[in-house]
């Protein structure tokens, strides 16, 4: 470091202050890749004990190695150092840049008007400088400024070199699971027979069973891996899938022949101080700087990846769209709406379940719209889905049966791709072994042991895929096609065998069912439109249990009738019989007795006493 500035700029109240260098790199590869730029900087000190300051006054600050001076969130010892030279504590600041300290326009003229203010000089490798000489505080500012300017132009130049290699559709990043870089660096499919069926049955299964926690259950029960390929092309380790891994894969459209380059944007309104990444919104594949349809080999094609996303869309936990159904509970839960306002209707499971909209109350704070039983209306529900799978009930067996075999094929082949890799393990371990020198101990011990390894897991292997055969054949015996075809034809007993999962029966009315539109006038009428796939609507008119009788539509009229056949000398039991013959209900949704005839006439009787 030249020293260009005059000693007459550094004063005996500077000495008596402490002495600061601050050092930073702005990733850290170059900690790595760059060593000698921190000894360059870490030898200032050398220069600055020159200048009279004892080796105790002196500190070196290094916390900020590996972080981006193009902001001050995360730069713990810039905070530090900003408060101690307000505190007057500091008498000199070093660094190798004076863009170094800071490349944002604001931060590097906030610590050149703090050190104005505080009597502390800067320095770099040019001189010192006072801050509060016109002159020196011109060049802080000029040079702070060209900071900023170079940090554009850098990242102009790196993101302009990344647009023109994303416009021609060349992968940049991290390659996805069951993709390697071709000739062209564009994606290719994995040459691994193996890891190309592993991605595949992602995709299938999760078509098949419609949500992510089921798909990794089905992993789970079988044992199913998902491919990671290590640093060399070669080294491929086999992990469980993760609920993260699994969703970024559904989510990806590369899976669909798509390239996208800028899919994430930061939005400076939505970061959080302090916390690194925070503010990123995703945008739609449409939506990127760069989208390159049909740009490389496809998993899947764009109409089913627009069908995934909604899918999973249709799974968040939070927001206006439908949350995961709770399981052998509710079988229409977030396809109920509410006739009244048209929001969709929350799932209340204590202490029965039942229908509630609370919107109007939730946003304006008005009386809820509704709370419903929920049996009445899924049983309706549930009626005409058998109804209109009836026709069907052959056709849907037969599609079971055929349906079943290819999932057991595929279990089967992936089995088979296990034994395969497994066995080629063994022979190159045996390989090793064989070309290895005899009287070379050392070596061929090691080689056995691991030909011997190799041997023990295809055995194991073997021994595991002969259990799963025996348990699971590949096709459907006699017994078991004879017992599909038999329960299709009952589709009710079916329906309602405990055997049958919830889960299972909200899958068909995925499939069948848009929506079903629930309307009530507060008395014990309900109406419900249902909304099929396809664009038909049915109505469909039912009763339901009331709290008071006065709730019933029809409550003056049935005093009256109890009153006239009372009148005529007929027992409780006689007029229930003829109020029920008549099609009146209870406010239980129930037939009437001689104790609720009983109980009406008190009523009556009360009411009149009152007058």
């Amino acid at each position: 470091m030249t020293e260009l500035a005059t000693p007459r700029k550094i004063q005996p109240r500077h000495l008596d202050r402490l002495a600061i260098v601050y050092i930073r790199q702005s990733h850290p590869q170059q900690q790595v890749k760059h060593p000698e730029s921190v000894a360059t900087q870490r030898r200032l000190c050398e220069r600055i004990r020159q200048w009279g300051w004892p080796e105790d006054r002196i500190r070196v600050l290094e916390g900020d190695l590996g972080k981006s001076g193009a902001s001050t969130v995360g730069r713990d010892d810039f905070a530090w150092l900003l408060s101690e030279v307000a505190l007057q504590h500091v008498g000199l600041v070093a660094g190798f840049q004076i863009n170094r300290l800071s490349r944002e326009d604001e931060t590097i003229c906030r610590l050149i008007k703090v050190c104005c203010l505080f009597d502390t000089l800067l320095a770099d490798q040019d001189g010192v400088y006072h801050p509060q000489d016109f002159n020196d505080r011109l060049v802080l500012t000029i040079k702070g400024l060209v900071g900023g300017v170079e940090l554009h132009q850098i990242q102009q130049r790196m993101q302009h070199g990344r647009l023109e290699r994303a416009k021609r559709g060349e992968w940049l990043g991290a390659t996805p699971m069951g993709y390697v870089l071709g000739a062209n660096r564009k994606l290719a499919f994995d040459p691994d027979e193996q890891v190309r069926h592993a991605v595949r049955q992602v995709f299938e299964h999760f078509e098949r069973l419609g949500s992510v926690s089921a798909l990794l259950r089905h992993f789970r029960d079988h044992d199913l891996r998902l491919p990671i390929r290590g640093p060399a092309a070669a080294a491929i380790a086999w992990r469980r899938p993760h609920r993260e891994t699994v969703r970024n894969l559904l989510r990806h459209p590369a899976y669909a022949g798509a390239f996208t380059w800028g899919r994430r944007r930061t939005d400076p309104q939505r970061a959080v101080a302090g916390r690194r990444g925070t503010g990123r919104v995703a945008l739609a594949p449409q939506d990127c700087a760069v989208f390159l349809p049909e740009n490389h080999p496809a998993y899947i094609d764009w109409e089913r990846f627009q069908r995934n996303l909604q899918r999973l869309s249709s799974q968040r936990r939070r927001g206006p769209e439908p949350s995961p159904q709770r399981e052998h509970v509710s079988l229409l839960a977030g396809r109920v709406f509410c006739g009244g306002c048209g929001a969709r209707m929350q799932t209340r499971y204590s202490p029965h379940l039942r229908y509630q909209c609370a919107r109007q109350a939730l946003d304006y704070g008005e009386p809820a719209c509704a709370s419903l039983p929920g049996e009445e209306i899924e049983r309706v529900a549930a009626e005409q889905l058998l109804a209109a799978l009836a026709p069907a009930s052959l056709e849907l067996s037969l599609a079971a049966c055929q349906r079943i075999e290819s999932q057991r094929a595929e279990l089967d082949r992936s089995w088979r791709l296990r034994l395969e890799r497994a066995r080629h393990d063994a022979q190159r371990a045996f390989r090793q072994y064989d070309a290895a020198e005899p009287e070379n101990r050392l070596v061929v011990r090691t080689l056995e042991g691991q030909w011997e390894a190799a041997l023990q897991t295809v055995r194991t292997l073997e021994e595991e895929y002969d259990r799963f055969r025996a348990l699971r054949p590949a096709t459907l015996s006699a017994a078991e096609r004879r017992s599909i075809l038999e329960l299709s034809q009952n589709l009710p007993r079916l329906w309602n065998s405990p055997s049958v999962a919830v889960s299972d029966k909200r899958r068909v009315v995925q499939l069948l069912l848009e929506k079903a539109v629930a309307t009530s006038d507060g008395s014990e009428r309900l109406e419900l439109e249902l909304h099929w796939t396809g664009g038909c609507i049915t109505r469909h008119a039912t009763t339901r249990r009331v709290r008071r009788w006065s709730d019933l539509s029809r409550y003056a009229a049935i005093l009256a009738e109890v009153e006239k056949l009372a009148a005529r000398g007929l027992r409780s039991s006689e007029i229930a019989r003829r109020l029920n013959a008549a099609g009146h209900r209870t406010c239980r949704n129930a037939e009437f007795t001689a104790q609720n005839v009983r109980q009406l006439r008190s009523r009556k009787a009360a009411s009149q006493d009152a007058r």
